[in-house]
């Protein structure tokens, strides 16, 4: 069952890991840009209002970058009291301006001081873990603890940045790492990071993608939490050690897009 199953899930990761996969998702906002650090940005925010309706998601995305003039690295260093007023209409869902100017704070520390964003999930995280497959939980964790470690923290903020120390799945910042670890030649995802390995990816789950696990026995676990996160790309590992989270095209095809369950 296990060799036809991944033959099953071979061809469906074919399907949908191609350039058509792009225009109906999230994952659009950041192709808008070539520059390195625009792609991080637009990545970012599109990955954290990604919950939803897609086409929502990335209408709201494509208006933010709009708003910072499809420059975004260049206006988070550089914007002026002016700039951000242009951000004060900004909502989505239960994202309002209190959480992005918080977020546009934290990126201009950040990039005041770094190159990419990919340093904000490997801080303080210890070297012991460079080679492990526990490096994504700790650099989760790590990135939750550095994102609010300035000053006047909205309190309503930090509900959009999940960790797996409250048991989080973590989907969205997963999803996130995906597109900026995940190397290949399909061009979805972008390969721009190197210090965090694909094999140590851990799947983006949430509901649709844990309904059609359930369906195959990939997942047994209840609740659709961090351990869920880590048993079913425990699973998945044994389909393919080196890039496990490939499979994420074909669970998410399946259940969002095909509704199998």
């Amino acid at each position: 069952m296990n060799g036809k199953l991944k033959e099953f899930l071979d061809s469906k990761v074919e399907q949908y890991n191609q350039p058509s996969f792009i225009k109906d998702d999230p994952v659009c906002i950041p192709h808008l840009f070539t520059k390195k650090q625009d792609i991080e940005i637009a990545g970012f925010f599109a990955s954290i209002f990604a919950w939803g309706n897609r086409t929502i998601i990335i209408n709201k995305s494509k208006e933010l970058m709009q708003l910072m003039e499809m420059q975004p690295h260049e206006f988070i260093l550089n914007h002026d009291a002016k700039g951000l007023k242009k951000l004060l209409r900004f909502k989505h869902r239960t994202f309002n301006t209190t959480d992005l100017l918080y977020f546009i704070e934290f990126l201009k520390h950040h990039y005041s001081e770094h190159e990419s964003l990919e340093a904000a999930f490997l801080m303080n995280v210890s070297k012991a873990f460079s080679g492990r497959a526990e490096l994504v939980e700790a650099a989760l964790i790590a990135f939750h603890n550095y994102f609010f470690s300035l000053d006047h923290i909205p309190a309503r903020t930090k509900k959009h940045i999940a960790t797996p120390q409250k048991k989080s799945n973590c989907k969205r910042l997963n999803m996130f790492l995906r597109w900026m670890v995940r190397k290949d030649d399909k061009g979805v995802d972008f390969g721009i990071w190197n210090n965090i390995k694909p094999a140590q990816l851990i799947c983006p789950v949430d509901l649709h993608v844990a309904r059609v696990a359930r369906r195959f026995n990939l997942l047994n676990r209840k609740n659709v939490d961090w351990q869920a996160a880590l048993e079913l790309t425990k699973y998945l590992r044994t389909l393919d050690r080196l890039d496990p989270v490939k499979y994420d095209f074909a669970l998410f095809g399946l259940g969002v897009i095909e509704k199998f369950y």
